[in-house]
């Protein structure tokens, strides 16, 4: 192998293989040469003299080379390239506990579905860009979102609307629940399916696609001897509560029987919907519920 710097390359690639931060092309001048934007896109130029570095770096130095003060073009330094594209780089979500390691191209498609990357906020209620884990979710929600948290399996909410004409898009997280040591969130939207308003009742599964498989959860509305009722697979909150809606994967109660379920003169909107979640290998009507 050549040399850059002073440092053979595999020396470098030795060193290297246990970083897990970003690099930058520090102090060129002074003879290092670290490889840069390993994490970025790897291009790197070179100027007349062959003095090499990375294309971020170029606009910091005003398109001038810092070792011998030339004026850089827009040479490829491709044996660079090279040797920075065969590193093996961890993922760089090592801190919040992937293992893996990988090649740089291989590593940028693994990172983008890798288990351990950053959940999006699920709060429905508006558009919150907070980013984190599940524990540190579930307390974002508690404490800046002010959802209600609650422990056990099986669940019984009223909603009450007096105006049940105003179905624009409307959308509520009713409750975070404890079971199983996993977390679920229970929506419930009002919205036009087409020309016609709806209700609908959805869960969805604070932890990957995978996990959210190994449960199962019912719901069901009704009054006046009649009854719907819905069975399905929670979603993983990898998936927003919007795509949830928009492909109908949940218990989806029209306007006039929601009026219907509520009695009365049919004016004000009186909907109970209860409810149970269950592990999937167990029978939904045997299943020992948490508590």
């Amino acid at each position: 192998m050549g040399s850059f710097g002073g440092q053979s390359a595999g020396s470098k690639y030795a060193k290297l293989k246990g970083i897990g931060v970003s690099l930058s092309c520090g102090e060129i001048g002074k003879g290092k040469r670290v490889f840069v934007a390993i994490y970025n896109k790897l291009v790197f130029l070179q100027c007349h003299n062959g003095h090499t570095l990375c294309s971020t770096c170029k606009t910091r130095v005003h398109n001038r080379c810092p070792t011998c003060r030339q004026e850089l073009g827009d040479i490829r330094c491709l044996a660079l390239e090279k040797v920075a594209e065969s590193l093996e780089l961890p993922c760089k979500y090592c801190s919040l506990g992937c293992p893996e390691i990988f090649p740089y191209y291989s590593k940028l498609k693994h990172e983008s579905q890798c288990n351990f990357r950053p959940y999006n906020c699920p709060y429905a209620g508006s558009e919150c860009s907070v980013l984190g884990d599940i524990p540190f979710l579930v307390a974002h929600l508690r404490d800046d979102h002010k959802v209600d948290m609650h422990s056990g399996c099986t669940f019984n909410h009223r909603y009450v609307k007096s105006n049940p004409r105003e179905v624009e898009n409307a959308t509520w997280m009713l409750t975070v629940f404890n079971c199983f040591g996993q977390y679920f969130c229970l929506h419930f939207e009002a919205f036009q399916l087409g020309m016609a308003p709806v209700y609908m009742a959805f869960l969805r599964f604070m932890g990957d696609e995978t996990d959210a498989r190994n449960y199962s959860y019912s719901l069901e509305v009704g009054a006046n001897g009649r009854k719907l009722i819905w069975e399905g697979t929670p979603r993983s909150i990898r998936d927003s509560h919007r795509k949830v809606r928009d492909s109908h994967d949940g218990l989806i109660i029209q306007r006039n029987m929601a009026l219907f379920f509520s009695g009365g003169d049919r004016k004000e909107l009186k909907l109970r919907v209860t409810g149970r979640i269950w592990k999937e290998q167990q029978n939904p009507d045997t299943a020992n519920l948490c508590s």
